[in-house]
């Protein structure tokens, strides 16, 4: 369906702004979530899905971000995802004192399989040399002193938060208490990945629910960036399990929720 947008020339780059974002987390189904929601009849894509303006672009300035968005009839939106924004420890402010109103989503998946698939996900790439054991060893110190950095300098990039935080991208309550600090409840809505890839019309109308629009049936909910790797040693898992479980419990308890990991 061809959606009607507004001529936007002649007007101004400050009409055109995300409704919603998709704050994460990586490997956790954002992409599938974000393909279903731009075939909604009211939803316009942004230039492209992973923005990845308040971590990466920033220094580009709002006005090169406000780009990224067609300014759109009444009664549609728009919105971006890039999940890297919920781990950043400058994004939630950043967001904050630019857009206060506008509408979060997070996917939070078992930590364990996220670790694991964004373990390979570096190794596809080319980013990850070591064994899954050793990233998983060197985490600590090849992260030690980087969030320090970024926060003591905004233009600080570091290679190591973005790549290789297979463990600390699923601590979700750290992360989620962070963003609770700039947004009130009512506008950032948390659900587990699981249900979307079980569930996906379920967890589509959810989403449509909360961004105020009418539900919506796609006829196929295909799977994106859905990379395979080699099973994993149990060993390791029940080791990731072990390390996690605390942090899971935490996240239940700050979102009243239990999850089924």
């Amino acid at each position: 369906m061809v959606q009607e947008l507004t001529d936007v020339s002649g007007k101004n780059s400050a009409e055109c702004q995300p409704d919603f974002i998709i704050i994460g987390a990586q490997k956790c189904g954002t992409t599938s979530l974000y393909q279903y929601l731009i075939q909604h009849p009211q939803i316009v894509p942004a230039s492209q899905k992973e923005v990845h303006f308040f971590d990466l672009n920033f220094a580009k300035g709002v006005d090169w971000y406000r780009q990224q968005f067609q300014t759109v009839s009444e009664g549609l939106i728009t919105g971006e995802a890039s999940p890297y924004y919920i781990f950043h420890p400058l994004v939630a402010q950043r967001i904050y004192e630019l857009f206060p109103q506008v509408k979060l989503i997070a996917l939070l998946r078992n930590p364990v399989e996220r670790a694991i698939s964004h373990y390979y996900h570096e190794v596809r790439l080319g980013f990850e040399k070591l064994s899954l054991e050793d990233a998983i060893a060197q985490e600590s110190a090849r992260l030690k002193g980087e969030t320090a950095k970024m926060l003591a300098d905004a233009n600080y990039y570091s290679y190591n938060h973005q790549h290789y935080t297979y463990l600390s991208r699923g601590i979700y309550a750290e992360q989620l208490k962070h963003w609770m600090q700039f947004f009130p409840k009512e506008q950032l809505l948390v659900l587990p990945s699981e249900e979307l890839y079980n569930q996906p019309n379920m967890i589509l109308n959810q989403v449509l629910e909360f961004l105020q629009l009418p539900s919506f049936q796609l006829t196929q909910y295909e799977k994106y960036n859905s990379g395979e790797y080699p099973e994993v040693n149990q060993e390791i898992c029940q080791q990731l399990q072990a390390y996690f479980q605390p942090y899971n419990q935490e996240l239940a308890e700050l979102l009243g929720v239990k999850f089924a990991w």
